[in-house]
């Protein structure tokens, strides 16, 4: 079980690629290499606004997936590992 609070996620997501095994809510397991740092993600799919990982639900990380080229998010309570 993961022990990191969305807050420390969120900062090793902004520092560079993480690797987030999480529960989705399909109850299907995941593996994702994911970030927030914008060194990471292709410049047309960079966020236009400052509130990059934030969400209006605190439950939430939403974090670009350099595999699938895209942004996705998945659920705090439901991470496995975080690495």
């Amino acid at each position: 079980m993961n022990t990191m609070t969305r807050e420390e996620m969120v900062d090793a997501l902004r520092a560079g690629v993480c690797t987030v095994r999480f529960t989705k809510v399909n109850g299907e397991e995941r593996l994702m290499e994911c970030t927030l740092n914008e060194q990471n993600i292709p410049p047309a799919q960079r966020p236009q606004t400052d509130d990059i990982g934030v969400q209006r639900t605190l439950d939430v990380i939403r974090v670009f997936d350099t595999k699938a080229d895209g942004w996705r998010s998945f659920r705090v309570e439901n991470v496995l590992e975080f690495n």
